[in-house]
């Protein structure tokens, strides 16, 4: 019997959108989307990160004032209640989906060795 797997990986998105997790961050999501102001807070937090990584991909050198304005704008996301638990249900979904990418990659691993040695 051949495994398809594409229809394995279908399975798995369906089963992430049916977690617990899932369901639990975009019950977050939702909540700080009806509130206006921590709706805007948070994109303006999201604008920040983004564009430092831009700049990081990009080889490009962030600057004092901007390591600055990102300090400040996390500041105020972790202040804000609703913010500070989506982003916790955010790591927590980061930290399941680079578990299942460890399990993923471990026919690799197995072949070349650790990455990164």
């Amino acid at each position: 019997m051949a495994t398809n797997l594409y229809d394995l990986s279908y399975e798995l998105q369906n089963a992430l959108r049916e977690s617990d997790e899932y369901k639990n961050l975009l019950a977050l999501y939702d909540t700080v989307n009806k509130d206006e102001s921590a709706s805007k807070l948070f994109a303006n937090f999201r604008d920040i990160q983004v564009k430092l990584q831009q700049k990081q991909m990009s080889g490009q050198e962030i600057t004092q004032e901007e390591v600055e304005q990102a300090q400040k704008a996390a500041a105020l996301v972790q202040q804000n209640e609703k913010i500070a638990k989506l982003m916790e249900a955010e790591q927590r979904m980061s930290m399941l989906i680079a578990d299942l990418n460890k399990i993923i990659m471990k026919p690799l691993e197995e072949l070349y060795g650790p990455m990164g040695n």
